[in-house]
């Protein structure tokens, strides 16, 4: 059965969007990372939902989710949305799964409301990101800052390049789901260019490496209130999450955390590997 759309309150006035696969059980909140939106789970989200209340959200910005006309799209920002979200949908209890920008939410969140937390999945984000990664996307956003595609197939040709070691489906899916027909029949992406614009590096240069300075400091000291089980998950060819970064967040600083790393992928762990990712992370959400 494909998921449920429904919408949430999130913070600043914003509607958020979410697709729902399941209504039982603990609920399992899947966040994305920056370009994605919420269909990025549909290989995941099906094994976990006979066990668990599945939902996934799109940031704002992102997907079905409303664009900020302010432009205010700073972590502080979107962790405020996952707050009225979990409140909007009655969860008193869940687990957190979050990937990239998604999991450095997910930190935060998991370090303000421990009294909620029965578990976290941190994919392929940290603290610290690997420079690689960070001139990696820089460039390929900076190239394709409002990118407009003559159809769906042209974006599925872009993706495949911009996430090369993602399965066909993956990619396929990604593009069905990534796009907006415009007045002119052209295609554009669901996704605020106003955010892309940031991360394409516009703003000043000293300022993002300090908001980047503030921001790994803050994330250490998230990850050290953390006292839920919490996985670790890297991509064994990840350019973003370091081998040695991945081994401290797990050996000296999360109270109860366990690493996964995954072979035959990147930073985009659940596209490029989505049954190794599956084996991983279920057996730690459902012991097998």
């Amino acid at each position: 059965m494909p998921p449920q759309s429904i919408r949430v309150p999130g913070s600043d006035g914003l509607s958020m969007h979410l697709l729902r696969w399941s209504s039982e059980g603990v609920p399992a909140l899947l966040i994305h990372g920056f370009g994605n939106e919420a269909h990025i789970w549909d290989d995941f989200a099906p094994a976990i939902a006979d066990a668990y209340q599945t939902v996934a959200l799109d940031l704002r910005g992102h997907g079905d989710s409303d664009w900020d006309s302010e432009g205010r799209y700073d972590y502080a920002n979107h962790f405020a949305d996952v707050e009225a979200v979990v409140e909007g949908l009655g969860f008193e209890r869940l687990v957190v799964v979050g990937h990239s920008l998604g999991g450095r939410v997910s930190m935060r969140f998991a370090a303000a409301n421990p009294e909620k937390m029965a578990g976290l999945v941190i994919v392929d984000a940290a603290p610290e990101h690997d420079p690689r990664g960070i001139v990696r996307i820089s460039q390929d956003v900076e190239e394709h800052r409002e990118p407009v595609f003559e159809s769906v197939a042209q974006y599925e040709n872009y993706l495949s390049t911009s996430y090369p070691a993602a399965t066909p489906t993956a990619i396929r899916r990604m593009a069905q789901n990534g796009l907006k027909k415009r007045e002119d029949g052209r295609f554009e992406l669901k996704m605020d260019t106003a955010f892309r614009s940031r991360v394409a590096g516009h703003d000043d240069p000293e300022t993002i490496k300090a908001a980047e300075e503030a921001t790994t400091a803050e994330l250490w000291d998230c990850l050290a209130k953390i006292e839920c089980p919490t996985l670790v998950v890297r991509g064994a060819a990840s350019d973003i999450m370091s081998a040695d970064v991945a081994d401290r967040m797990v050996d000296d600083v999360l109270a109860n955390g366990s690493l996964a790393v995954v072979g035959q992928a990147g930073h985009s762990v659940m596209t490029d590997n989505p049954e190794g990712f599956r084996e991983s992370v279920c057996a730690f959400m459902l012991g097998e």
